[in-house]
């Protein structure tokens, strides 16, 4: 019989007991792993500014065939630790000699006055501006233009409309090169003091398509008689044109590629390009006018193309510094090949290789007689000109320290630790097995597959070594330098661009200056207290054996005195 005092609780969920999908959730998440597999990276469309226009824009059809061609290359770089420093630097260089068509300083301009001040508007960013936008825009055709200023304001003036906000910009147009083009530096600020986000597709589309709009509308569509031009400029290129594109499109369900192509011009550029390939070895002739592409005809020719642009350089700096060097002795340091020697020299010139990634590049006048071109990457200190350099792998893709840990481990059940390297080798020190500890940890970090257990050992697969070597050929190269002074003497003329510890595995050169630093200028002969300088009566061999003898120098120093020469 109920009562009054009868009753049933109700305990909802707590008693049921959570699915095994459910726990897997929760762990991951208290781990800080993602929710979902596979989720989209960050785009801008929901809050950034432009994302419906950049999607019109994506799927407007530009020109076709008789469209004038622009390039717009738009990176945002973070202005917090040395971005503030490399944005400085990044601006001096922009505004440096011999850009202008008159071979003058590059000089800044904005939306309203022809010369703007630089510093005022890096001083305007500093006060809390997260990133800075950097666009270059260059037209196929701007050569036509005689000013590109107005070019560059209706740009930006449009850009204004289709992000709803005006824009604070300055730019610099330079000519020195063969397609003038124009840098264009843009603050991460809005009009309304918050941080200005630009949607993905914006950037990677709408800019380019408002750009070819006002180049179309200033210089008309391309005429037959410039298509022709253009396409007999692309088929002798040793580099990856707009006619391998269109031959890579065209490969049928047989892998072969035909000239024939209704449009007459159209099918003699092809033929002419397939003969091209021919003879660069990649492109084969199975049938009678159907070709057989190399499978890595992209890589293959955006590596010549690349090469190309190196060489033409060394010949730009040499013909500079009016070096006797020939050309048949430029070439191209690549510290990740194997067999690679270390190089040792003295910089006649430094420079940017990638101005929109601020990519720096040294020119380095060898012991071995020839003129060598290195890439040193975001280095946040280069060396002067005729300073002395030591160049060598940064890191290699493997090393005799990964050989070691694999033959100790492959030794004792894939397990290492600093106890069983001491119990493996009765001669190794505690010092030196702590090395390969911080050899590991830099593979950890940069994902060469080895686990860390909590006792301080370390679990080593069998293909430890195939394992280290996809680490370094899958890392980026994008900052492959790390810049220290010397602690000896931070006021030294030499460098040292050799191994790090703690590097994180790039094949690339590290710099550090190591020896000391003024000497007397002397007039090429050899001397007891010669310091780091040059002598060009001094050969190349006789250079090669002079032995160092400063006591300030670490043990990374080249070992070469380069007597200085005597100024007139």
């Amino acid at each position: 019989m109920a009562t009054d005092d009868d009753f049933m609780p109700w305990i909802g969920t707590a008693g049921r007991d959570r699915s095994f999908l459910g726990s897997v959730k929760r762990a991951t998440n208290l781990a800080g792993g993602r929710g979902r597999a596979g989720r989209p990276r960050f785009t801008g469309e929901r809050i950034g500014r432009g994302a419906g226009a950049g999607c019109v824009l994506s799927t407007r059809p530009v020109g076709g065939r008789h469209g004038r061609r622009v390039i717009v290359k738009a990176r945002y770089v973070l202005l917090a630790g040395k971005g503030g420093a490399r944005a400085q630097a990044h601006l001096r260089y922009l505004q440096r000699d011999g850009t202008t068509r008159e071979g003058e300083r590059g000089t800044l301009y904005a939306a309203d006055r022809d010369v703007a001040d630089g510093k005022a508007f890096l001083e305007r960013g500093s006060g809390g501006d997260r990133h800075q936008f950097r666009f270059i825009v260059a037209a196929e055709d701007g050569a036509e233009y005689e000013n590109l200023k107005p070019l560059v304001r209706r740009f930006m003036a449009q850009a204004e409309k289709d992000l709803g906000t005006s824009l604070d910009w300055v730019a610099v147009d330079h000519f020195n090169t063969g397609h003038p083009h124009s840098h264009i530096l843009l603050r991460g600020k809005d009009d309304r003091g918050a941080d200005l986000i630009i949607a993905r597709e914006y950037l990677s589309h709408g800019l380019r398509a408002r750009a070819q709009e006002i180049v179309e509308l200033d210089l008309g569509p391309r005429t037959e008689l410039e298509i022709r031009r253009a396409e007999t400029r692309e088929i002798g290129q040793e580099r990856f044109t707009a006619i391998d594109r269109r031959l890579v499109r065209a490969i049928d369900s047989d892998g072969l590629v035909s000239s024939a192509h209704p449009d007459g011009i159209e099918q003699a550029a092809r033929a002419g390009r397939l003969q091209t390939l021919g003879k660069m070895g990649l492109a084969t002739e199975e049938k009678r006018g159907r070709w057989r592409l190399d499978g890595e005809l992209e890589p293959t020719l955006r590596a010549m193309g690349k090469r190309g642009d190196i060489i033409a350089t060394l010949h730009e700096r040499m013909k500079q510094e009016r070096s006797l060097i020939p050309p048949a002795d430029y070439a191209i340091y690549d510290p990740g090949r194997t067999g690679q020697q270390p190089l040792v020299g003295r910089v006649l010139a430094t420079g940017l290789s990638d101005e929109h990634h601020d990519r720096r590049f040294i020119v380095v006048e060898g012991t071995d007689g020839r003129a060598w071109h290195v890439d040193v990457g975001m280095a946040d200190e280069m060396p002067s000109r005729r300073s002395v350099v030591r160049l060598s792998d940064a890191m290699g893709s493997v090393r005799q320290v990964d050989r070691t840990v694999a033959n100790v481990a492959g030794a004792h059940g894939g397990r290492y630790s600093i106890d069983v390297h001491l119990r493996h080798d009765a001669q190794a020190s505690e010092d030196f097995a702590r090395t390969h500890v911080r050899r590991l940890e830099a593979i950890r970090r940069g994902g060469g597959g080895v686990e860390r257990r909590p006792d301080g050992s370390w679990i080593i697969a069998p293909d430890h070594l195939e394992r280290v070597e996809r680490m370094s050929a899958a890392l980026p190269n994008a900052d492959p330098c790390g810049s220290r002074p010397c602690r000896r003497n931070r006021s030294s003329n030499c460098f040292a661009m050799t191994a790090s510890p703690g590097s994180t595995g790039r094949s690339h050169p590290t710099i550090r200056r190591h020896s000391s630093g003024a000497s007397a200028p002397m007039s090429g002969r050899r001397s007891g207290d010669a310091r780091c300088g040059w002598s060009s009566r001094t050969s190349v061999p006789a250079r090669a054996k002079t032995s160092c003898r400063h006591e300030t120098c670490s043990p990374g120093c080249s070992g070469v005195i380069w007597p200085r020469r005597a100024r007139s």
